[in-house]
């Protein structure tokens, strides 16, 4: 699963890895957890924008925002036929930018949070999809949820599940509405390599997300 993760990266160097002409100012982040806005990266009009959306998926049919808290990830393997997803995974995937991410490994009765990122630091996106709800007055709520996937060799020291992260020649694809086809959307699904990330043990600081601060990524020794 994905619960929270971090984007702390340069408007600059964002703009130049998804292909931005313009960006909205953007803060840098330690502690991004659901419920909160995140920003995402979608194709609109032929060109891509970052927008920022609120993170837990609320369908289009649903009957009030709260199930939202429940659809923060979708599996990607059964993204096509789940009810909630099957209709955004078609035609309105988005990029989810982000530094790294944050993953609990259970001992006993203790959870030690580890911050996982890439070997050399630079940004990753995550495979989104995101969709449009109606409230019953008449305005209009845009929200998203990461796909995960079978975690890679380093990631199953920590957990079982990991985040679908793309390549950077992946993007137009997964961005394209046209493209719909599962044949062509499901190979993008496996876990990403396990030799070009790392991981590190963090505090417990970063188990409250109103902490959002550097100190959330710092590395500490394991215990446990």
């Amino acid at each position: 699963m994905c619960g929270r993760f971090t984007l702390e990266a340069p408007p600059d160097q964002l703009s130049k890895i998804f292909g931005l002409s313009s960006l909205p100012d953007i803060t840098p982040r330690y502690n991004i957890a659901p419920s909160q806005q995140v920003a995402v990266v979608r194709n609109l009009g032929g060109e891509s924008h970052l927008d920022f959306l609120k993170w837990g998926l609320v369908p289009s049919w649903a009957d009030d925002e709260t199930i939202g808290y429940k659809l923060v990830n979708a599996r990607s393997e059964t993204v096509f036929e789940k009810n909630s997803f099957k209709r955004p995974i078609r035609s309105r995937r988005c990029l989810i930018p982000a530094s790294g991410f944050y993953e609990w490994m259970h001992e006993g009765e203790s959870a030690i949070p580890f911050y996982i990122s890439m070997a050399n630091e630079a940004p990753m996106a995550f495979a989104g999809i995101w969709e449009q709800w109606k409230s019953p007055d008449n305005t209009f709520l845009e929200t998203c949820a990461i796909l995960t996937t079978a975690s890679n060799s380093l990631m199953q020291k920590i957990h079982d599940r990991m985040p679908v992260i793309l390549h950077p020649d992946e993007y137009s694809l997964w961005l394209d509405r046209e493209v719909s086809d599962p044949a062509r959307i499901q190979p993008l699904f496996k876990p990403y390599p396990a030799d070009v990330m790392k991981f590190h043990s963090v505090s417990a600081v970063v188990n409250n997300p109103r902490n959002d601060t550097p100190e959330c990524i710092a590395q500490v020794a394991a215990t446990g």
